[in-house]
């Protein structure tokens, strides 16, 4: 049997990472700013998080989500493309409910970045399994 990639380091480490820029924990760093250093600390939790779900998700190391690595390409860039829509409908639920002072400042903007990427992903694996762009068995 093959070794299984371990996800749970990564997981807990960004957990804490990005849980610690709620909180203002941070020296001040060379730059003599304590909110960049508490960026950075939550950015590099966001790396770490991400690393995480990759290794759940396909069971492998690597950064980028191609779609030979998808089980069902056909099916799943649907969920991929809802998630994304929860990524950019957060950021208007923050901002409408006025929630957005209870969390660091460039928060939506990360989650606006991480909805744009995740709905472009969904948007290129649906053209190229089920639209436009999908192989059809005369080409094959």
């Amino acid at each position: 049997m093959g070794r299984t990639v371990e996800w749970r380091w990564f997981a807990v480490i960004g957990t804490l990472l990005v849980a610690q820029s709620f909180v203002d924990l941070t020296p001040e760093g060379p730059w003599n700013s304590r909110s960049f250093s508490r960026g950075m600390v939550g950015l590099a939790g966001l790396s770490c998080l991400y690393l995480g779900w990759f290794r759940w998700a396909f069971k492998r190391k690597g950064i980028a989500p191609t779609i030979d690595l998808w089980e069902t390409p056909e099916q799943t860039w649907k969920t991929v493309f809802a998630v994304g829509l929860v990524f950019l409908f957060s950021v208007k639920f923050l901002t409408v409910f006025g929630l957005n002072q209870y969390v660091p400042e460039p928060t939506g903007m990360i989650l606006t970045l991480l909805g744009l990427m995740t709905v472009l992903n969904a948007i290129y694996v649906g053209l190229l399994t089920v639209g436009p762009l999908a192989q059809s068995s005369e080409e094959e």
